[in-house]
């Protein structure tokens, strides 16, 4: 089992530690993953996670925006430099290898962030594709914390006054206590926060001068996954996999306008059709009536009684008071409103079909 360069201090702080993506990962510290979601959403909260085992990676090459583009719908070459920009890797059928964040930093140079379970599959993929003039660089020696909440731009400032006014979606190298960083306003959570690579060996220092705020406390993957299902974010492998193509998950906004013209990318004639003609299947919001959540694989039935579909992520959402769920049904009963039933525990329980995301997005525009 892996470990990330954080793993001494979350066991300090009495977190309790599960095996993630061949990591030793928190999934909660003393105070619960209740308490840990509702103050990442609280004003004047914020919540800082290790997201160390995430892939990171630069691109380096006056092609790279070229290669990319070769190999994701994204619009890379029209990216500016201090900007970044979700993106997805897929395949020739349209399924999603990966989704990932890809940043401009100038001096044509690309920064990757990657998922943790597909980091080696992706970069593998990447480097397999390389032309002439162009370097993959893995920074397997760097950190990665997430500070998320309403007052993550306000502890932050006070640490480099130069992020307080990064818009989102920005990335701009920093030193923060004289440390050089590479922060982007971006996250997981559907709130306003930062994403900040740090050298491995001065990510403990960072961490402990975040925590000394005193609006900020520790978070595990636990109210990171909460949260994110909240937000209506998928999650790669449960979520979206290489079976599953944009159009069906809801994520064809990924699909730069530039690239609609001619679709050169891998999957693309499949993906076109798809938007054309529609799919079999969609990523919907599902509310299940009463307090019983429905889980990851909870069939859907239709008002017929016939298969609808499954559900793919499922919970208690603390925000609502309620469980809350994410799945793919059948085109027919993708409508918001659309009532179906879940069988939970073998029992057909009352649902209904919503719209994404349960909670309203909070980034600073």
């Amino acid at each position: 089992m892996k470990t990330t360069p954080l793993d001494s201090l979350h066991r300090t702080l009495g977190a309790r530690m599960v095996p993630f993506a061949g990591y030793s990962m928190p999934v909660q510290y003393p105070a619960g993953v209740l308490a840990e979601h509702l103050h990442c959403r609280a004003e004047g909260g914020a919540a800082l996670f290790d997201v160390s085992h995430m892939g990171q990676g630069s691109l380096h090459g006056a092609l790279a925006p070229t290669l990319l583009e070769s190999l994701v719908p994204g619009d890379i070459a029209g990216l500016k430099p201090g900007r970044q920009r979700y993106t997805l890797l897929t395949n020739e059928a349209g399924g999603i290898i990966d989704d990932l964040m890809v940043a401009n930093l100038g001096g044509e140079r690309l920064f990757l962030v990657v998922n943790a379970s597909r980091k080696e599959v992706d970069f593998g993929h990447i480097a397999a594709h390389l032309p002439e003039g162009v370097r993959l660089e893995r920074h397997d020696d760097r950190a990665l914390l997430a500070l998320q909440g309403p007052a993550a731009a306000t502890v932050l400032g006070r640490l480099a006054p130069e992020t307080a006014t990064l818009p989102f979606m920005g990335v701009a190298a920093v030193r923060i206590d004289g440390l050089p960083c590479l922060v982007s306003r971006s996250g997981y959570t559907g709130e306003d926060g930062f994403e900040i690579s740090v050298p491995a060996e001065a990510a403990e220092a960072l961490a402990r001068r975040l925590l000394d705020a005193p609006e900020v406390k520790p978070a595990g993957l636990g109210a990171r996954d909460s949260l994110r299902l909240e937000a209506g974010l998928p999650l790669y492998g449960n979520d979206i996999d290489e079976l599953t193509t944009p159009v069906e998950a809801g994520l064809a906004w990924a699909i730069g306008k530039r690239r609609r013209a001619d679709w050169r990318f891998p999957g693309g004639e499949a993906i076109c059709d798809q938007l054309a003609h529609g799919c079999t299947r969609l990523r919907v919001g599902l509310r299940p009536d009463g307090r019983a959540p429905a889980r990851a694989g909870t069939n859907v039935v239709a008002p017929d009684g016939t298969a609808g579909g499954s559900v793919t992520s499922g919970g208690f959402g603390p925000s609502l008071g309620a469980p809350v769920a994410m799945g793919y049904v059948r085109r027919d009963l993708a409508a918001p409103g659309t009532p179906i039933q879940l069988l939970v525990r073998g029992r057909p329980l009352p649902a209904q079909v919503v719209p994404l995301p349960f909670v309203s997005h909070r980034y600073v525009r």
